[in-house]
């Protein structure tokens, strides 16, 4: 477990090299050490040796209930319910804070029934404590660093159950094979799909959520935009650009030149007058024609839930 940690940071570190670095919040300091590192800490070396001495009655309910406690400790480490004020900020909570926090405590439960206190505290201090100790943090997108914790967890738990458990094998060399190629190939397309919602490859995706497209693009779908970077835009073309701190799809309706500058206005096909004003290149997040429906309705319902 200390090399799986290790391994862990060295992986996370090196996407620093493509997505850059920034400062940690909490530089390394006496006051970071007394308030940060040493609270948090002993609450992970405490939260283990309770989770050992309950787990070893063998009582489901108990079982249950530490389970409960371990998850709301994290909760309370890196995030709490407080800090849930809108949309945004439930999807955080929800991807960084409430599913790793249970993906993760079905990893910890699995190490201390069968191997005891350390691999635990030893795996959660360095995975915990970095941000305090190491002066820069990668500046890999929320997303991606998401679905690593959600993922991570259960890869781990996956290698040590099958490095160290004796099993009797009933499928033959070929069904193993197959076995191997299917988990590989779901991971590959899991990564592959949380990138492009990341936006870390030409094509990214967006969730309609208004009716001023409707007919051509409905409140609920999904559109599939290429990002935009020169490429020639002509009128009737449906464009991604950013208005107002938010991003806007609508139909490209005329393009003016005017003093060098090239001048787009715009129209959503079901409302009646075109949009205020104009936009400029520099504003053009992207460009689409294809859609995928109704697969966006989860996020327009969590959405209005805040709203």
């Amino acid at each position: 477990m200390t090399v799986i940690g290790l391994l862990y940071l060295m992986l996370y570190y090196l996407t620093g090299l493509h997505f850059g670095f920034f400062k940690s919040l909490y530089p390394m300091s006496m006051s970071v050490f007394l308030f940060f590192i040493l609270p948090i800490g002993t609450i992970i070396v405490s939260i283990e040796i309770i989770r050992k001495i309950l787990l070893s009655q063998n009582n489901k309910i108990v079982n249950v209930l530490i389970f409960i406690s371990s998850m709301i400790v994290d909760i309370l480490i890196f995030g709490t319910i407080n800090d849930i004020k809108s949309f945004n900020y439930f999807m955080d909570f929800f991807g960084l804070t409430l599913i790793p926090a249970i993906t993760s405590n079905i990893l910890y439960h699995y190490l201390s029934k069968r191997y005891g206190i350390y691999p635990n505290i030893v795996y959660r201090l360095l995975i915990t404590l970095y941000p305090y100790i190491i002066p820069y943090v990668p500046s890999t997108p929320d997303s991606l660093v998401s679905f690593c914790k959600l993922i991570i967890p259960l890869i781990i738990y996956y290698f040590i159950d099958s490095l160290y458990e004796t099993k009797k094998q009933f499928a033959t060399h070929k069904k193993s094979k197959l076995s191997y190629i299917g988990t590989g190939f779901f991971v590959v397309a899991m990564i592959s799909i949380v990138m492009i919602i990341s936006g870390q490859f030409k094509y990214s995706v967006i969730v309609i959520g208004s009716e001023s497209m409707s007919g051509e693009l409905n409140k609920g779908d999904i559109a599939l935009y290429e990002k935009y970077d020169g490429q020639t835009i002509e009128e009737g073309q449906i464009i991604i650009f950013e208005k107002n701190n938010k991003n806007v799809i609508h139909r490209v309706i005329e393009i003016k030149q005017i003093n060098g500058e090239t001048r787009y206005y715009t129209k959503g096909d079901a409302n009646e007058g075109m949009d205020d004003g104009y936009i400029v290149q520099s504003q053009i997040v992207g460009i689409t024609n294809f859609k995928i429906a109704y697969l966006g309705y989860p996020t327009i319902w969590i959405r209005d839930i805040f709203n």
